[in-house]
């Protein structure tokens, strides 16, 4: 594939070499890694407030999802049964010299990579647009913007709604009758579920993108998503039942809801490529 797209890139600039296309590769990372470290340095000197008032965030009593979910049910007359148990975590524990300052750095990072994500995507696309016809540059326009928008509405989804489940869940999920067991988590522990949590749900919103490009080169159809909907609802299921504190339906579909969203609008934009796709075969 990177080969095809060196060749396709060469044919519309023919005096460029297999090295140039490296060297332009490097300066696309480059200035992507550019970008990274600046929002990182900008996370970095106020470390202090982004670790209290994000990273902390849902540890803390008086977070915005438990109050407002709480709220939320009490609106829809279903009383307390959305009210979240905030985690009964009071301090995370360091046991290593190093452990404070390195997690600095890694949120730094983390941080300055979701917010530079938009810039990184457009070098990507920089580079890769020339290896592109006409007809689809044409079929990919806003590619960038909805790129980012699912991006971040993943990272806003696993931040508010995955995360506190989470860890409301884990940290008062109890076992044995004498309450012998105490949890207390290390501050590496948390930092790598939050960030799995974030950059996965961030992953997994970009279904709907992935869905236009494998229909656009015909490796799904729609019929293939309508066929397959009631395992991946299934699925959805597993995952919501798991990750709620509580068995009740009301919980469940509060993380249910807008995953099952996310495989229809799928299952949209597929039909759509799809017909477009069969319209310009029969033209053809």
């Amino acid at each position: 594939m990177a080969l095809s797209l060196f060749n396709r890139r060469k044919t519309d600039n023919p005096e460029m070499t297999f090295v140039d296309h490296l060297e332009e590769l490097r300066w696309h990372i480059m200035r992507s890694l550019i970008a990274v470290i600046v929002g990182a340095i900008v996370i970095f000197i106020n470390i202090d407030w982004v670790f209290t008032k994000v990273i902390a965030g849902p540890l803390q009593d008086d977070f915005l999802t438990y109050s407002a979910l709480c709220k939320f049910s009490q609106w829809i007359g279903a009383g307390d049964t959305l009210c979240l148990p905030p985690p009964k975590v009071k301090e995370l524990q360091v046991i290593a010299f190093g452990s404070q300052f390195m997690t600095s750095i890694s949120i730094a990072f983390v941080g300055g990579f979701i917010i530079a994500f938009p810039y990184i995507f457009w070098e990507f696309w920089r580079f890769v647009k020339p290896a592109l016809s006409p007809k689809e540059l044409k079929s990919t326009r806003g590619a960038i913007f909805f790129v980012s928008i699912f991006f971040f509405l993943g990272v806003a989804f696993g931040y508010y709604l995955l995360a506190p489940f989470t860890f409301s869940f884990l940290a008062n999920y109890t076992i044995g009758l004498n309450n012998i067991l105490v949890t207390k988590p290390t501050l590496s522990d948390y930092m790598e579920n939050l960030v799995d949590i974030i950059i996965g749900s961030a992953l997994a919103f970009q279904l709907p993108v992935v869905s236009y490009v494998l229909t656009r080169i015909g490796l799904i159809t729609p019929s293939f998503l309508k066929t397959y909907r009631k395992y991946a609802y299934v699925a959805i299921l597993v995952i919501a039942a798991i990750i709620t504190p509580s068995p009740d339906w009301m919980s469940q579909m509060i993380v249910f809801l807008p995953l099952a969203f996310l495989y229809e609008f799928s299952i949209i934009i597929s039909v759509r490529v799809f017909k477009r796709q069969q319209e310009k075969d029969k033209n053809w």
